[in-house]
């Protein structure tokens, strides 16, 4: 893909008019966030005007065995006197402490072998507040920038170690943990949208002069920059096309298509959209505004689901290790999740919201999660779970990428694309099962020889007879180790 040319001067001037009268209408940040030391107390402002007194009490980190990276880490602060343990990132949503909403996006920890840079977090842990009763992110100022149903192909959050599609040495010890938010999709055909109004800042290697110093802008083929209101920039990465009428300097209202999803750039192969939002932290740097909290706000708003299920973080270990998995931060609309059901890839079962599982078997498997409401409607996720060969600590066992489109208001007898690439192996092929007792299809794909491959995914078309929820599922078969995924395909009347 080639940095799109387009007369810029009129442009520009448009722009700059928009910048200056957005100063004048300028939106708040919805949240205040504070830097902590342990055992270092802080009294913070909050976007309604009141205050909230602050301590950092402790972090502790889990890491796992293979690579020393942060699986999780727990954060015990005190809000206004009274006590709170938080989960930094992976997956998880502000929570109500007294008069205030609390969420803790990272720790330190994660800049002791990952990229400082991402975050600007100089101390232990950084917590963000709210008011007790406002939204995350200010209704009618964002929306979810990517169109198609939540959670439809596989996802890398914030804090989530970013070495399980595409696979890298055990032995390598420098981490990329993700600050921004990966939402997988179909190459090509997965349309992009701006998630906020905003100045389009950035279009491939093209930047607006009067964003080239001391801003996040990070140029690049196959990347768009658009700055908001708030003087939040938000980066869209890996896009297979990028809409000619994005230009640096035009306006852009929240929902204007920005492009197609891809694996272009930096991806390591898997399509996917890397949507990340940077903003000045409270340590004067530029970095991440963690985004996920925004998302699921938006796509809640945006498209009323009933129920959703919550599987993930992708996990990683090593073969006789045991595991827990945890599908408590599920949700429905009518209440308390009622059941929660597991299914794991050697057909064994479990239930209950946390389950724990011993893993014998080197490969990459893909655990269903089932729940259901008080009303008896049903969702699953799928939690990806890599396990290592302890006798050959060196080789990453192979892994795939499922994907589909379109994955929304599908109705009997459509066509339905399916896409799959599987990583680390040249072994072998991927055997397609639809859910459905049809028989199942054999396709083969590249896996990942070359990254930027235009056929580096396999494809094939399936239609479903009748509604339902159907779980699909595809694995790579007749390599050293197996690799398994998953995907939810919901057909309406």
């Amino acid at each position: 893909m080639q940095p799109i040319a387009m007369p810029w001067r009129p442009l520009l001037f448009i722009g700059l008019m928009f910048t200056a009268a957005r100063t004048a209408a300028a939106l708040e940040s919805p949240l205040a966030a504070v830097d902590l030391s342990i055992g270092e107390t802080a009294t913070v402002r909050l976007p309604d005007g009141s205050d909230a007194r602050v301590r950092l009490v402790s972090v502790e980190e889990q890491r796992d065995n293979i690579r020393d990276a942060v699986r999780k880490a727990v954060v015990t602060v005190e809000v206004n006197g009274e006590s709170q343990t938080l989960v930094s990132g992976n997956y998880r949503l502000p929570v109500r402490v007294g008069q205030v909403q609390i969420d803790c996006p990272i720790t330190g920890g994660y800049n002791r072998n990952g990229t400082k840079a991402s975050w600007g977090l100089d101390k232990d842990a950084r917590i963000r507040l709210w008011p007790g009763d406002a939204p995350w992110i200010q209704p009618g100022t964002f929306v979810y920038p990517i169109q198609q149903r939540w959670f439809a192909s596989a996802t890398q959050m914030s804090n989530e170690p970013t070495y399980v599609d595409g696979g890298e040495p055990a032995s390598r010890r420098s981490i990329y943990y993700h600050s921004g938010l990966d939402i997988g999709g179909s190459e090509g055909q997965t349309e992009v949208v701006a998630a906020t109004d905003g100045l389009v800042v950035s279009v491939g290697d093209t930047v607006l002069d009067e964003f080239r110093r001391d801003t996040p802008v990070a140029a690049r083929y196959d990347v768009v920059y658009i700055r908001d209101a708030r003087g939040w920039f938000y980066r869209y990465s890996h896009l297979h096309t990028i809409d000619t009428a994005i230009a640096p300097g035009r306006v852009v209202t929240m929902g204007d298509r920005i492009g197609l999803l891809g694996k272009e750039g930096g991806s390591g192969g898997w399509s996917h959209l890397h949507f990340e939002i940077k903003s000045r932290q409270p340590s004067g740097q530029w970095g991440t505004q963690e985004g996920y909290a925004f998302l699921w706000q938006a796509y809640r708003q945006q498209y009323e689901p009933e129920i959703l299920a919550v599987a993930r973080p992708h996990h990683l270990l090593r073969a006789g290790e045991e595991l827990d998995l945890d599908g408590s931060r599920s949700w429905s609309a009518a209440g308390p999740i009622r059941d929660f059901r597991w299914t794991f890839s050697d057909g064994s079962t479990g239930v209950g919201a946390s389950v724990q599982r011993r893993y014998d078997r080197p490969g990459m498997f893909s655990e269903i999660l089932e729940v259901r409401d008080a009303a008896g409607r049903r969702s699953y996720d799928f939690t990806i779970v890599q396990v290592h060969d302890p006798e050959h600590p060196d080789v990453t066992p192979p892994t795939i990428h499922p994907a589909y489109f379109p994955t929304q208001n599908l109705r009997p007898g459509q066509p339905i694309t399916f896409k799959v690439r599987s990583f680390g192996t040249q072994q072998g092929e991927e055997v397609w099962d639809f859910g459905d007792g049809t028989p199942s299809v054999r396709v083969r794909s590249d896996g990942n020889a070359k990254v930027h491959a235009p056929d580096g995914y396999a494809v094939t078309t399936h239609q479903y007879s009748r509604p339902g929820q159907y779980l699909v599922r595809v694995e790579r078969v007749g390599a050293d180790y197996p690799a398994i995924g998953h995907l939810l395909v919901e057909i309406g009347e």
